[in-house]
């Protein structure tokens, strides 16, 4: 079926209500059909903006890194900081969003932070054979954390499973001494990942 000749929904619009289908039953639960009820259209409008399902789901992906993007940090914050304030933004866009976390993985984004990551590695002070350490560092510990916390939220399982302290005694010693919660232990571990540069 061709493409309706002007378009009735704008595209960000069609993949904000792909995104809610997907909040409510999942990637393999969403259709074009399903998005199209959403909106009050018919699926054919959706072809005006996307090719097929792949394409939507990939703006998807985008929607979600964009809403990160939106918390701008404080201008006059230390480089190290203002990392730690963008990615605990991502963190929590990806999260707020569990069961499309997994298009992430799959539709990576990562053209949309060539931008920033340009922006921030001159101001950093470190040197430039070093930048990009912390680059795929910030970014991987964001996403490792984001990504593994949406898939407990969106299975409703723990992070850490129930374990017999008596099989694992140094594990709960460390458990039982942690104080902070998991939003907590992320940023801690991104400092202290930051802190060595």
């Amino acid at each position: 079926m061709g493409r309706p000749s002007k378009p009735i929904i704008s595209k960000e619009l069609a993949a904000r209500a792909a995104l809610t289908v997907i909040d409510k039953l999942g990637v393999d639960g969403m259709s074009l059909q399903l998005v199209a009820k959403e909106l009050g259209v018919k699926a054919p409008s959706l072809y005006y903006h996307f090719k097929n399902k792949a394409e939507m789901l990939a703006e998807v992906a985008r929607i979600i890194l964009i809403d990160a993007s939106s918390n701008k940090p404080h201008i006059d914050a230390d480089w190290r900081e203002a990392q730690i304030e963008l990615a605990i933004a991502t963190r929590r866009s990806i999260l707020r969003h569990p069961r499309a976390a997994p298009l992430m993985l799959q539709f990576f984004p990562r053209h949309l932070m060539l931008k920033p990551y340009d922006h921030w590695s001159h101001k950093f002070d470190v040197p430039p054979e070093l930048q990009l350490l912390v680059i795929e560092g910030v970014e991987k510990l964001t996403f490792g954390s984001a990504l593994l916390g949406a898939m407990s939220r969106a299975t409703g399982t723990q992070p850490m499973p129930e374990f017999d302290a008596e099989d694992y005694p140094h594990l709960d010693i460390a458990m039982q001494a942690n104080t902070l919660d998991e939003e907590g232990m992320f940023v801690e571990t991104l400092r202290r990942f930051l802190a060595s540069f």
